[in-house]
């Protein structure tokens, strides 16, 4: 929870400083612009004092002139207090210090991974330590298998215990640990294998060494001052956390988290960092294709454009579906190609009306929505129908850090600062809480629960419902069972007794009483002076802008086009066989006269399709999404690749043209109009410096200063550096030249400050270390509480749910790798993708003499699905569950009900 701030005077080197005196004394001199090594601090992981890297001199007052050594990261501000950094005797220590730490490190910096962008290597600079006097046998260690996203290199670790703090203390993780035996110390699993907490990727940035690694990078390996990186927004849910992507010879080569306070702040998920890899699929759409009898062939980008225009304009219906994946700019020109009234928002009804319902509550209501950055610091959960670890990752991460702050006041009543974490974790252990979930089965989030609920989505609704009742017993009454009325009782307690309470609800069980419920409740606690925070999870990364664009989906849109004539279908980024059903998508794309596409990847769509022109991935596109809390975001493209790949929005500029002479808008110029025809989007116009944005009269480059290869890179065309792409849509270059200090944090590229070339730059790039970023974190919200809300009660209550003899309601089943439809094409995310399955309650399954792996057989829309069993994962009575996204499962409506009894044995 935030402290007060009380500031203190100090001297260091005897220059007087004035900082803050809730944190300790690393954190102050870093904040201070001051060089001081470190290895086992971290902002988030906070203080162990395990590495004594970070010695200072200490002094009594201004008459010592001794002092004694201190480890700054465990010192804590005392006004009036004296340190030197630059003392000789710290000097010294630090430097003999790393020595030891390095005794039995193998010195392979020229051959591993993290050369170049090493901790390590910046504070052995740093120290000064520059020769090695070992000279006896180093202790090494085998390597274990990791899985497919981490490699491992045991010999480099340094001992400082990162990687254990933030994998156990603050993930969650199980299966990493410290073994240990006299001097002989080993971070690892108990035996080689796939790490399985969702979060293992961010070793590779925690890790001050080379021990974890990108494995995904490792295959395609470039130094890393040999890339061109760019700020961008990681699209594979719809958090909006802000990612580096980097690019070398025309292919991303790795992703890094990009810092945002409000946002992701230092981490990362795993499908976000690793689920990339679909973007250099040898499979890409790379030139226009036309479709002549059934076969595709290349065409000339001027006659796809020109034969692309004259069908637009000679259609007697044009009908344009939107997408969530695409930007607003793209989902805007679609519309102003086909007309207001003929675009449609590429979703089924069933979810975009949810979207609609949580964009109403978000603007109209008195509450709220928090953003990542201040879900860590409410002090009590209730999760309402969300399996928050696969459908949103990252929200899972700081519920866990939420899950802390209650127990954590035990440490502040004895005045342990809260930086302090070995002595705050000795007071508090593993205690948690209130923390509660209500799911329709078991999730990660369990494990550190007070409570869990599993019921139906109509019953977990009424929970909501009564817990609100319990609060304020003026609202609608809910009857429930005993046990029902008492967690409801002490659901309603640990709110009102909260200082922060947190709800958090979503579209993901397609419940439109779960959102209300969720919304009454926050309600209520506001009403009684509670500073209660609301967060709703929604699909896809920009499906919050996408419904904001249009209110009509894909039924309507299937409608219009099975009545008068045949329709011209312009489709943009969506394969609709991911989201509808076979059938009626096959009968909609028969029945269209032409059919358009803009994407990346073939699919079951574009294999309809009379033309397709090759989309940009955020890799190769500029735009604009809108996250889960309301907040606009701005990516930018990494390359220009070397074939026809570009932004939608500029393939259908061109269609939109009337001269194909006259010059194609901008960026900032679509941008420009979308806010005017959209009054409530304004703000995306100045989220992001513009494209004439320059410091001095320079660009900022996408490349650092220690780029190389211009030359020898294209030597096999010509032997003389090519001129490089200029970039009309952004004040970013695609060289290494232009303004060489901080740019402005929505349009920083990469984090390097001298003699900080690791990831640990960031602290270079914040107002004080942890903190936000100069000029303020990148993305502006859109929606902020009324005082005077529009907004009644929601009286909504479902009926209670009950089981109807064999019938089970089949609910959908998230995955963080499989049910994300692009992620899941990545080679390494694919080898954690589950196979296709439905899940039964054991009892259900017992009374219809279903076994673990039969084969049960079900429809869903006129579509016959097969799929084995699986048991004990925590259903309750009838209800079963079935994988959303998966291969085997794309298309099927949710919910849905299917009888036991249809079943056989497989």
């Amino acid at each position: 929870m935030p402290l007060e701030i009380i500031m203190a005077k100090v001297y260091i080197d005897n220059k007087l400083y004035e900082v803050d005196g809730s944190k300790n004394m690393l954190e102050n001199c870093l904040s201070l612009g001051l060089n001081l090594p470190y290895f086992c601090w971290h902002p988030v992981l906070r203080s162990v004092g395990a590495c004594r890297q970070c010695a200072i001199l200490k002094y009594k007052d201004d008459k010592d002139t001794k002092g004694k050594l201190i480890m700054a990261c465990l010192e804590p501000v005392a006004d009036n207090m004296r340190i030197s950094i630059e003392a000789p005797e710290a000097h010294l220590f630090r430097a003999s210090n790393i020595e030891a730490l390095m005794v039995n490190h193998p010195h392979d910096c020229p051959v591993c991974d993290e050369g170049g962008e090493c901790h390590l290597q910046d504070m052995t600079l740093m120290t000064g330590h520059n020769y090695r006097r070992y000279r006896f046998k180093k202790r090494t260690h085998n390597n274990q298998y990791l899985g497919p996203f981490i490699n491992h290199e045991m010999n480099r670790c340094i001992q400082c215990y990162r990687c254990v703090r933030f994998y156990k203390d603050y993930a969650g993780g199980k299966d990493l640990d410290v073994f240990s035996s006299h001097d002989d110390v080993y971070f690892g699993r108990h035996e080689q294998g796939v790490l399985e907490n969702e979060f293992s990727g961010n070793l590779v940035e925690v890790c001050p060494t080379g021990v974890f690694t990108d494995k995904t990078l490792k295959k395609h390996f470039t130094r890393k001052w040999d890339l061109t990186d760019a700020p961008s927004i990681c699209h594979q849910c719809a958090l909006g956390c802000n990612i580096i992507a980097g690019e070398r010879y025309g292919s991303i080569r790795r992703i890094l988290t990009r810092f945002n306070g409000d946002v992701n702040g230092y981490f990362l998920c795993d499908r976000g960092r690793f689920g990339y890899e679909y973007v250099n699929s040898d499979q890409r759409i790379q030139k226009p294709l036309r479709n002549q009898q059934g076969v595709f062939s290349n065409i000339i980008t001027v006659e796809a454009i020109q034969e692309i225009k004259e069908i637009t304009k000679s259609a007697k219906k044009l009908i344009g579906l939107g997408s969530p994946s695409a930007s607003l700019e793209s989902n805007f020109l679609l519309r102003e190609l086909v007309g207001k009234d003929n675009f449609y928002a590429g979703v089924p009804a069933r979810e975009g009306k949810l979207i609609r319902l949580v964009i109403e509550i978000l603007e109209k209501g008195k509450v709220k929505t928090l953003c990542l950055g201040e879900v860590k610091d409410c002090d009590a959960v209730f999760i309402l129908g969300e399996d928050i670890t696969n459908t949103a990752p990252l929200l899972a991460l700081y519920l866990r850090q939420a899950a802390k702050n209650k127990p954590g006041e035990q440490a502040k009543a004895m005045h342990i600062p809260v930086w302090n974490d070995a002595a705050t974790k000795e007071v508090v252990q593993d205690a948690t809480g209130p923390f509660y979930v209500a799911s329709v089965h078991t999730t990660k989030l369990d494990e550190i629960a007070t409570r869990t609920f599993l019921a139906h989505p109509d019953n977990i609704a009424r929970l909501g419902y009564a817990i609100a009742r319990q609060v304020d017993d003026r609202l609608p009454a809910v009857d429930l069972d005993e046990d029902g009325e008492t967690l409801a009782g002490e659901i309603a307690a640990a709110m009102l007794s909260a200082k922060k309470p947190l709800i958090v609800a979503g579209s993901s069980l397609f419940s439109e009483t779960i959102i209300q419920s969720a919304a009454n409740l926050a309600f209520v606690l506001k009403d009684k002076g509670k500073d209660v925070g609301l967060v709703y999870v929604i699909p896809e990364v920009n499906s919050m802008g996408l419904s904001l664009l249009s209110d009509r989906y894909l039924e309507e849109a299937f409608e219009k086009a099975g009545q008068d004539s045949a329709a011209t279908v312009v489709i943009l980024e969506n394969d609709l066989f991911q989201r509808m059903d076979k059938t009626a998508t096959e009968v909609f794309l028969k029945q269209a006269e032409k059919v358009i596409a803009l994407d990346y990847l073939p699919n079951l769509t574009t294999a309809h399709a009379n033309y397709i022109l090759p989309s940009g991935t955020f890799a190769e596109a500029d735009g604009t999404v809108i996250n889960n809390e309301g907040r606009a975001q701005r990516f930018y493209q990494v390359h220009v690749p070397d074939n026809e790949i570009r932004s939608s929005w500029k393939w259908l500029q061109e269609i939109l043209k009337d001269n194909p002479n006259s010059q194609t808008k901008n960026f900032d110029a679509v941008t420009r109009s979308l806010a005017e025809a959209f009054p409530k989007l304004e703000a995306i116009a100045t989220i992001a410096p513009s494209s004439d944005f320059r410091e001095g009269t320079q660009k900022i480059p996408r490349e650092p200063h220690r780029y190389s290869g211009r030359t020898s890179m294209y030597a096999k065309i010509n032997v003389s550096e090519p001129q490089s792409p200029y970039d009309f849509d952004s004040a970013l270059s695609f060289t290494m030249e232009g303004y060489g200090a901080q740019p402005p944090a929505a349009i920083t590229p990469f984090y390097w400050s001298p003699g900080w070339n690791s990831v640990q730059a960031i602290n270079k790039f914040q107002i004080e270390v942890g903190g936000d970023l100069h000029g303020g974190n990148p993305g502006k919200r859109l929606f902020e509480p009324l005082e005077d809300s529009g907004l009644d009660y929601s009286k909504n209550i479902p009926s209670a749910f009950s089981q109807n003899q064999e019938e089970v309601q089949v609910m959908p089943l998230y995955h963080i790798f499989g049910s994300g439809e692009l992620s899941a094409l990545s080679p390494s995310i694919k080898e954690r993708v589950p196979n296709p399955y439905i899940s039964l309650n054991d009892d259900d399954a017992a009374k219809a003499g279903i076994s673990e792996d039969t084969i049960l057989q079900f429809s869903n829309n006129g579509q016959i699905f097969s799929l084995p069993v699986k048991l004990h994962m925590g259903l309750p009575k009838g209800v079963a569950g079935v994988p959303k996204g998966l291969e085997g499962t794309a298309g099927i409506h949710f919910p849905f009900s299917i009888h036991l009894n249809n079943h056989k044995n497989g």
